[in-house]
């Protein structure tokens, strides 16, 4: 069993109850060695916590606010966000998500001309309200107020009587293999619909989303896709994209920070 499936596995059976390191080693089928490694790392991630002898998950995170995340890695959003914005051309209709993320790449928009933005959340609306020459379509539904974005039927049947040329969008956690995950299954369901209704399509996810999977909902990766992320991924945060097929990976550089390649 590879690393990352074991991982997976891993965080599965922990879902039940706590386990010790030889139950695990037993249930996986490998030494006691690599389990230990395999919670070391996890640990590492923040993705479970170490017992004596064994290992439980991390008490549920509460779903940050709009405000508490915009002060979360700002740096590493700007470098998305200006990025990001290198793949747009005027002309271009674009659907951003709601998110602290999108909101970035919504600043690095302004000065283009002929633009047609769908957006379903207020802080790419306020980023672009005094762009004139930017065309903004609001998406109508119910408003969440922890993430200033509107979700549900409404949101949805607007959405799939409109095509776009990309799709920018972002997530809570996004895991190679699986998907990106959401706080509820109506952001994911949304986000799926968003996916679907463009050519190409773009996650911007900072290096602390990368493998981050506690929300509960996902929406599905499509064939192909771009992950934007910044120059603070590890190799390790990184190897499992770029072993999935159908994914491009490019890194925007933290300011003041050297080169890093890219896939």
């Amino acid at each position: 069993m590879k690393r990352r499936h074991r991982h997976e596995r891993i965080l599965e059976l922990l879902q039940t109850a706590e386990l010790d390191i030889e139950r695990l080693a037993s249930t996986l089928n490998v030494s006691v060695a690599t389990v230990r490694r395999d919670l070391g790392q996890l640990a590492e991630e923040g993705k479970i916590t170490r017992t004596y002898g064994g290992a439980v998950l991390p008490p549920t995170r509460l779903e940050r606010s709009l405000q508490e995340r915009a002060m979360i890695a700002k740096r590493e959003k700007e470098a998305i966000g200006q990025l990001a914005a290198t793949h747009v051309v005027e002309g271009d209709t674009l659907v951003l998500d709601a998110g602290t993320t999108t909101g970035s790449l919504a600043r690095h928009l302004r000065h283009f001309g002929n633009l047609k933005v769908i957006t379903n959340g207020f802080s790419v609306m306020l980023a672009l309200a005094e762009a004139k020459n930017i065309e903004v379509i609001l998406l109508g539904g119910t408003l969440r107020y922890i993430s200033y974005g509107v979700v549900g039927p409404y949101a949805e049947l607007v959405l799939r009587r409109i095509t776009a040329k990309k799709t920018f969008v972002s997530a809570d956690g996004i895991v190679a293999g699986r998907g990106l995950c959401e706080a509820t299954a109506e952001q994911a369901a949304l986000k799926a619909l968003m996916l679907d209704q463009t050519k190409e399509v773009y996650l911007l996810a900072d290096s602390t989303k990368l493998g981050d999977s506690y929300s509960s909902f996902w929406t599905p990766f499509p064939e192909t896709w771009t992950l934007i992320t910044d120059s603070g991924a590890t190799e390790s945060q990184l190897a499992p994209f770029r072993a999935s097929p159908g994914v491009r990976i490019e890194i925007g550089q933290i300011k003041d920070e050297p080169r890093m390649d890219t896939k």
